[in-house]
């Protein structure tokens, strides 16, 4: 996916996707460094930390449907290959419990700290 159509997507985030990165990256101090809509292996990765290696998706109904469970699957299973932990959250998830998503993050940042 190419850098032009990520720059896109940056402008046109969801309101769950701006009431995530807020919260995203007000974690800088702590050491959590995210980036949103990164282009990488041909994919737009809706927010990213490196240092981690986690990767956070918000996701809507279409990623319930088949079709948008195997694409999941196989991108998941892609970058799980390359060290990459991806964590989903419905929409819903961010509107009802934007906390508790954060600390879920949180939690597996640290899991992936502690293991390395």
């Amino acid at each position: 996916m190419s850098v032009a159509r990520a720059r896109a997507l940056r402008k046109t985030m969801t309101p769950q996707e701006v009431k995530l990165w807020s919260m995203l990256r007000q974690l800088r101090p702590q050491g959590f460094h995210f980036r949103r809509q990164v282009p990488l292996e041909g994919y737009v990765l809706d927010f990213v930390c490196f240092k981690y290696r986690v990767i956070v998706e918000v996701d809507g109904s279409q990623h319930g449907e088949d079709d948008g469970l195997r694409h999941d699957a196989r991108r998941d299973g892609m970058f799980a290959a390359n060290g990459f932990r991806t964590l989903r959250f419905w929409n819903h998830e961010v509107d009802a419990n934007l906390h508790g998503v954060v600390e879920t993050i949180m939690a597996r940042a640290r899991d992936v700290a502690e293991a390395s």
